[in-house]
């Protein structure tokens, strides 16, 4: 199999992921376009993928000898992509990531693992000295005086299936929530992708509340969620039972040794539509002596899922924090601000998690098929960056 490169990702795309509709007509809001949106798209995304996430340093490829290589069939400027970016319709976007995740599901992409999950949380992005769109939030001292302004967004993501794969994400300004956020993403997600594409929904402790299990239940979803302080009747009976018990069980994993207790009997709060509640509390002890312990509550039963497998759906939320915030921040440029502009951020934030997917998809299940061996992603990194190399031509003469 030849290497990879942008001509080779682009047939990706189109013949693996059948993405060809949107590539080559994304939505365009511009009254006169010189430059096709077919082509700044590209570019974008190419630059996502490539770890050149400014519009600068887009401006700079595809004005670099390298343009040819990337397929990109004109040069422009970095107040271009600002202009069409403000202007692009950021419901093109989602589908085509809803599409990219329901054709990796045919083609087998999340086969190894018996459950699919979507993990829900909220984060951090784009940090600025004056409130310049509708979505900066401020952010105050101790003494409550205005320090600067944040941006805000529910991100959610394919998670315990081997691939992390964040597919949209929902921005919330002054006067609204993360957990406000996260319902809306929820519906909106389970919606395109159709409701027998996931098993489970994972989060964390703030969205443990009575609507937002009964929002999952009626999408037909199990949840599995944190069980904090702020749920303490439960929190506290949990406690008390599993403190003076032997763990149910205990096993490996990994070089982790891990001890579980698990009940499936205990009283749901009063606004909570369930008979029974079940509460699974693990201790992770680490090599070097450090140990781990959470509690989680879920309505799987126990004739369906094992305390073991129970563990694991829980210890899969943490894939949205390491592989979802912590790649896109630090190596995909989640936090650069590109264009402060509201509708610009958002499309930027939704082609970031595009190129995450697609890279993703490409890297371990594409180039993985058969025997060849899968690649770490700064080598793909690599390996696309020397693509990018025009070929030397030797005089003999």
């Amino acid at each position: 199999m030849k290497g990879p490169s942008p001509r080779r990702l682009w047939k990706y795309l189109v013949r693996c992921l059948r993405l060809q509709s949107y590539l080559l007509s994304p939505g365009d809001g511009r009254t006169a376009p010189q430059i096709p949106a077919r082509v700044l798209l590209w570019a974008l995304l190419l630059g996502r993928v490539l770890r050149e996430y400014s519009f600068h340093a887009v401006e700079a490829l595809v004005r670099s000898p390298t343009r040819r290589a990337l397929q990109v069939a004109t040069a422009f400027g970095d107040d271009v992509l600002g202009y069409f970016t403000e202007r692009l319709p950021a419901a093109p976007t989602r589908a085509a990531l809803a599409a990219a995740l329901r054709q990796a599901k045919r083609l087998k992409a999340f086969d190894p693992s018996p459950f699919i999950g979507l993990a829900v949380d909220g984060t951090t992005v784009g940090r600025c000295h004056q409130s310049t769109c509708k979505l900066c939030r401020p952010h105050r001292n101790a003494a409550g005086q205005i320090t600067g302004y944040r941006h805000h967004l529910a991100l959610i993501s394919v998670v315990g299936t081997g691939l992390t794969l964040p597919f949209d994400v929902e921005p919330y300004g002054p006067g609204e929530s993360e957990y406000g956020a996260g319902q809306i993403l929820l519906r909106r997600a389970v919606g395109a992708l159709g409701p027998r594409f996931a098993d489970y929904v994972v989060v964390d402790g703030e969205f443990a509340t009575a609507p937002f299990l009964h929002t999952v239940g009626d999408l037909h979803l199990r949840v599995v969620a944190r069980l904090k302080g702020n749920l303490p009747e439960l929190f506290q009976a949990a406690q008390k039972r599993f403190q003076g018990q032997p763990p149910t069980r205990a096993f490996w994993e990994g070089r982790d040794r891990v001890e579980v207790w698990d009940a499936d009997d205990f009283d749901p709060w009063d606004t909570l539509r369930w008979k029974t509640v079940r509460v699974l509390r693990y201790r992770q002890h680490k090599p070097h002596g450090t140990v781990c312990e959470a509690f989680w509550l879920t309505d799987f039963p126990t004739r369906q899922l094992s305390s073991r497998s129970l563990f694991r759906l829980a210890k899969s939320r943490w894939e949205i924090e390491n592989q979802g915030f912590n790649d896109a921040k630090n190596r995909y440029g989640l936090e650069h601000i590109c264009h402060h502009h509201a509708t610009s951020l958002l499309l930027v934030w939704l082609l970031t998690c595009l190129a995450l997917t697609i890279e993703r998809l490409y890297r371990l299940r594409h180039l993985h098929r058969g025997t060849h061996p899968v690649h770490s992603a700064i080598e793909l990194l690599r390996l696309l960056r020397l693509s990018l190399a025009r070929p030397l031509h030797v005089d003999s003469s």
